[in-house]
């Protein structure tokens, strides 16, 4: 941990084009909005990013108070450790963490999987994202990325298996995931995810709302099925066991990276496959999920390649491939 005593916290909200409009079953953007937050020590600085999320009842300008009001707490002494308790989960514990692990790495002049005992992160395979549309849109869209390896792909309840049909058309050789973002019903649950197997779909994110999940456990799943909205942070995994066969799991939601390291390994430890995900957002968001991706059977942290641009000294990209981060972005 880093000395606290001339710590300094600013927190500014950013505002970054999407490459055209990203829609789920909520509706659809055309700009990602984060808070960033940045911790100044003497000639260091730590940096960390969230994207508040209105379905957890979040908001960009909430989310800069809560950061705002622990200017004291910082200058007090607080560290990564105390905040996991003065902060709840969610997007604003999410930036702070980070910024305070990018401080401490550069603090002790190692890099930060070094200074929490993990293995260096290699370069993975990151899922990229469809967005919901008519089965003809998707396919298009889907038709444009079929050499990428691994698609996630957004459903939204009616027709979803004419969707679904479309873009394995389009895409015969990639491997399929599919979110429904609590759009489909306990009455459409196993036709869906009938029509998914019948693709070839490996993985399903979230068919029920959150809380109305029940039904999952009653039914016999043909394909793998993933917590989304209804996993937030380690506490919540046992209940999920006999509806779920995978986890999602986001800095955003945890409330950062010290509590998601946490959760993927109670997580592994509960025999749950492992996603790693994410918001739209730059590369300052993603980068701290690489140290998780490492862990992972699925990773979708595709958000910079869906924005207009990223920021600079970004996340290298190749194809679906995505670097580990260097130093002068983060950790």
């Amino acid at each position: 941990m880093t000395s606290s005593a001339s710590r300094k916290l600013a927190v500014s909200i950013e505002r970054w084009p999407i490459a055209g409009a990203f829609t789920i079953s909520r509706g659809a953007k055309t700009e990602a909005v984060t808070v960033v937050a940045t911790v100044n020590e003497g000639d260091r600085t730590g940096r960390g990013e969230c994207v508040p999320y209105p379905r957890y009842g979040e908001t960009a300008e909430a989310t800069l108070e809560a950061l705002q009001a622990m200017h004291e707490p910082l200058a007090g002494g607080l560290d990564r450790a105390a905040l996991q308790a003065a902060m709840p989960a969610g997007a604003a514990r999410n930036a702070l963490d980070c910024a305070l692990l990018d401080l401490e790495a550069k603090t002790a002049g190692q890099r930060v999987w070094t200074l929490l005992g993990r293995k260096a992160p290699r370069p993975c395979t990151t899922a990229f994202t469809i967005s919901l549309g008519t089965p003809e849109a998707m396919a298009s869209a889907t038709a444009k990325a079929a050499r990428r390896p691994l698609l996630k792909i957004k459903l939204g309840g009616d027709g979803d298996e004419m969707r679904i049909a479309a873009v394995r058309k389009a895409a015969p050789e990639s491997e399929l995931i599919v979110d429904a973002n609590e759009a489909w019903t306990p009455d459409n649950l196993e036709y869906n995810l009938a029509a998914c197997a019948n693709a070839g779909v490996t993985l399903v994110e979230q068919p029920l709302p959150a809380g109305r999940d029940e039904a999952l456990a009653r039914i016999r799943r043909p394909i793998a099925v993933c917590a989304d909205e209804s996993v937030h942070d380690h506490a919540s995994l046992e209940g999920l066991r006999a509806r779920y066969d995978a986890v999602n799991i986001k800095l955003d939601k945890t409330g950062g990276l010290t509590e998601a390291l946490a959760m993927a390994d109670a997580a592994q430890a509960l025999g749950f496959e492992i996603m790693i995900g994410c918001m739209v957002a730059t590369s300052l968001a993603m980068a701290p999920a690489m140290l998780l991706a490492q862990q992972a059977r699925f990773v979708d942290l595709d958000g910079p390649l869906l924005l207009a641009r990223d920021r600079d000294g970004g996340l290298r990209y190749d194809g679906s491939l995505v670097y580990p981060p260097e130093a002068a972005l983060w950790g």
